[in-house]
């Protein structure tokens, strides 16, 4: 597969009218990180009454869950088909969610929105880490957290998510991701920085089980050689 194949963000188009069905498998394994990785944000942030951006939310997981945690939720995503099912999913639930279209790249929103900003299944698809972590930072309010996961760029990472989950599992679309693309930890650490973002401590995810349906479940695994997710900081005054 070439590299003009590779990072097909249009299977989130592709599917957006299934989204919320379960009939398809590598939309429930989306939908199956939500809770590990929650688990692990929660320690974090205390969601409730909280301005929250899901940056790349797809259709909508993580926006819910953050919902029925009492956060003001806004997501955002540049797949206008799968935003639109999101909208469509909350409406009929009667959920007050805020969905956009963009790019990390160029938030439409000012300064100091938001207390906390989600960014999961994302970092590693974004033409420009500098700019997105620089309007995270910017649209985050001082003192404001920002919760992340993404791939790490080694072989063994390589060999997971292309190899196992892509080739033979098939629990992605084949072309979903582009390795060369993945995020050493130390990288994502000296963008959060020059972004006076300070991270704590990263954990690794990866499955944990299955599920009845044979599905993986998720959450906390040692190491980060593979999946890795974290919080970082912005001070609580500017300057």
């Amino acid at each position: 597969m070439s590299k003009q194949e590779r990072n097909n963000l249009a299977i989130y188009d592709d599917v957006a009218g299934q989204w919320w069905s379960d009939d398809i498998r590598w939309v429930r394994t989306l939908k199956n990180m939500v809770p590990g990785r929650l688990a692990w944000f929660d320690k974090a942030v205390d969601w409730d009454g909280k301005a929250v951006l899901d940056l790349g939310c797809a259709g909508g997981f993580m926006a819910e869950a953050l919902d029925d945690r009492g956060a003001t939720v806004t997501g955002i995503d540049p797949a206008k088909d799968a935003i639109a099912a999101a909208q469509s999913h909350a409406q009929a639930a009667g959920r007050h969610i805020r969905y956009d279209v963009g790019v990390g790249e160029a938030l439409p929103y000012e300064d100091a929105s938001f207390d906390a900003v989600v960014c999961v299944d994302v970092l590693e698809h974004v033409a420009d880490l500098d700019k997105v972590i620089s309007e995270v930072a910017r649209v985050l309010r001082p003192g404001g957290v920002f919760c992340f996961d993404t791939i790490n760029r080694n072989t063994i990472a390589r060999f997971v998510t292309i190899t196992v989950a892509e080739d033979i599992l098939r629990i992605l679309p084949k072309g979903t991701h582009d390795p060369a693309m993945f995020i050493k930890p130390r990288e994502l650490k000296e963008a959060l920085l020059r972004a006076d973002l300070a991270a704590s401590d990263l954990v690794g995810l990866g499955p944990r089980g299955l599920n009845k349906r044979g599905d993986f479940l998720f959450g906390r695994v040692p190491g980060t050689v593979v999946i890795y997710m974290g919080v970082a900081h912005k001070p609580h005054m500017d300057g």
